[in-house]
C-alpha cells in the first residue's frame, strides 16, 4: 500500500510517496520489509507529463533535496520542461530504512547485531539489483506503465541494471558518468583509475606548486603522531589522508583541495575542514561499505583499490587516491568502525551478475550517455565499450566536464542528452 503527502512549495508541486517492499526480492533468505521513499516533483498538481527517476550517485546517498524556485541552470530545471522528477532514495538512504551506525552499533538493519558474515549478507540485498526492483514496485503502485531514467555515477550502474532486467518498464534512459565496466574484476578498473589519479596529481600541483610540499609535511605529521586527530575522535594516517584527492574528480576541486591545504594543520579550521573533506565517513556509512561490491559482476571484489596500487603510488604517498576505499577508514573513524569486520566479509564474498550482456543488445531502450573523457571515478575505457552493447543509446565523449559535470552545468548536460536521444 503506497502512502502519499503533497504539498507545494516556489511555484513546484509534489507527492511525497512512501511504499513497504521485500527486503530480499530474490528468495535467498531474509524476510521482512523495508521502507522506500521518493519525492516526486512537478510544474503542475495534476501533470500529465511522463515521469523521469533520478538515481544518485553513490553508492549509499539519498536523493538531492532541492531547494525552490529550482535554479534555471540546473538538470532539474531542464527535466522539468519534459518530466515530472522522481527523487527515490535508494534503500538504506535518507528516508529509505536509513543505515547508519549510532553510539557505537550498526542501525537500519533487520538484524544489526547479527555476526559480520550474517550482516554481510543483508548487505548484499543493497547494490543496484535491490535497488531496481524497488523501483519496479514503485512504478506499479503508481500506475505508470513506464518512465523514464537518469543515472549519474553509480546512479548509472543502477539504470544499466534496469535496462538489463527491465527493459519493458522503460522509455528512455540517461546516463552521466555512470557507464560501469561488464563483467571484469573490479582492480581493473582500479587500474585505470590510479593512473588517471596519478595524472590529476601532477596536474594539480603544477597548478599550485606549493601543495606538494603542504601534503608530504600533513604526512610526515600523521606518521609521528599515529595520524592526525580529527573531531569526534577519527584520525586520519597516510592512507585516509591520500584520499583527498577525490577532490580532484570535480570541476572546481582543485581550488578546493588548495584552500584546505592552504589552513594551518594545528588550526581547528584544518582539522574540521579535513574531516569534511574525506569521501567516507558516518554520515552515509553505505558508501564505504559496499562501495567496492558496486562493481562487482559476477566477481569478488578483496579490497580491488588496494590491489591495484601501482608501485610509485605506494612509494609516493603525494600522489593522491580518488574513490579508492580502503580497511583503513574503518580503523580510523569510530563511527565507521562497526562495519570494519563486516566490510572484511563483504570484500571475500562471491558477487553474482548484475548485467545480462544479450539483455542489453536486444534492448530497444533509446537514450544517451555523457561520458567524461577525463573521468577520475568511471574511466572512458570501460565506458565506450559498454556503450557497444547499447543499440539504443548515443554516447556523447566530452573533456568539458569533469564527473560532476550533472550538477556542473546540469541544464546543457541534460538538454544535449535529450537531444541526442530524440535525434
Amino acid at each position: 500500500m503506497i502512502a502519499v503527502d503533497r504539498w507545494q512549495r516556489g511555484g513546484l508541486h509534489f507527492r511525497d510517496v512512501s511504499l513497504d517492499v521485500p527486503f530480499d526480492h530474490f528468495g535467498a533468505g531474509g524476510e521482512g520489509t523495508l521502507t522506500v521513499f521518493a519525492r516526486i516533483m512537478a510544474t503542475e498538481a495534476e501533470s500529465t507529463k511522463p515521469l523521469l527517476v533520478f538515481l544518485q550517485g553513490g553508492p549509499g546517498f539519498e536523493a538531492p533535496r532541492p531547494t525552490t524556485p529550482v535554479s534555471a541552470s540546473t538538470w532539474q530545471a531542464r527535466a522539468l520542461e519534459d518530466f515530472q522528477v522522481v527523487l527515490l532514495d535508494q534503500r538504506g538512504t535518507g528516508r529509505s530504512s536509513p543505515i547508519g551506525s549510532v553510539d557505537g552499533a550498526i542501525t537500519g538493519l533487520l538484524d544489526p547485531t547479527a555476526d559480520p558474515s550474517a550482516v554481510a549478507d543483508q548487505l548484499s540485498r543493497y547494490r543496484a539489483d535491490s535497488i531496481v526492483e524497488d523501483a519496479e514496485l514503485l512504478r506499479a503502485e503508481l500506475g505508470i506503465e513506464k518512465w523514464s531514467l537518469l543515472g549519474q555515477s553509480f546512479g548509472g550502474f543502477t539504470a544499466l541494471r534496469y535496462v538489463s532486467a527491465h527493459s519493458e518498464s522503460l522509455d528512455e534512459v540517461y546516463f552521466t558518468g555512470g557507464l560501469p565496466a561488464l563483467g571484469v574484476d573490479p582492480a581493473t578498473v582500479y587500474a585505470t583509475t590510479w593512473e588517471g589519479m596519478k595524472r590529476k596529481s601532477e596536474q594539480h600541483y603544477r597548478a599550485f606548486p606549493g601543495d606538494r610540499e603542504r601534503m608530504a609535511r600533513l604526512i610526515d605529521l600523521a606518521e609521528s603522531e599515529g595520524g592526525i586527530a580529527l573531531p569526534g575522535g577519527a584520525r586520519a594516517t597516510t592512507e585516509r589522508l591520500r584520499l583527498l584527492g577525490h577532490h580532484l574528480g570535480a570541476s572546481d576541486g582543485s581550488e578546493k583541495l588548495h584552500h584546505l591545504l592552504d589552513l594551518d594543520p594545528a588550526s581547528a579550521a584544518f582539522r574540521h575542514d579535513l574531516a569534511a573533506g574525506l569521501p567516507f565517513s558516518g554520515r552515509n556509512p553505505l558508501y564505504a561499505v559496499i562501495h567496492e561490491s558496486c562493481w562487482a559482476d559476477g566477481t569478488t571484489t578483496e579490497w580491488a583499490a588496494r590491489r591495484a596500487m601501482p608501485a610509485d603510488v605506494r612509494a609516493d604517498p603525494t600522489l593522491l587516491a580518488g574513490e579508492h576505499a580502503g580497511p583503513e577508514s574503518f580503523v580510523e573513524d569510530p563511527e565507521l568502525a562497526p562495519f570494519a569486520d563486516v566490510a572484511e566479509a563483504i570484500a571475500r564474498r562471491q558477487w553474482p551478475a548484475l548485467y545480462d550482456v544479450a539483455a542489453l543488445e536486444a534492448s530497444p531502450v533509446r537514450g544517451a550517455a555523457a561520458v567524461y573523457f577525463e573521468d577520475a571515478y568511471v574511466p572512458v575505457e570501460h565506458s565506450l565499450a559498454t556503450a557497444e552493447h547499447l543499440g539504443g543509446v548515443r554516447a556523447w565523449v566530452t573533456n568539458e566536464y569533469e564527473h560532476n559535470g550533472l550538477r556542473a552545468d546540469g541544464y546543457r548536460v541534460l538538454d544535449r542528452l535529450i537531444g541526442l536521444a530524440r535525434g
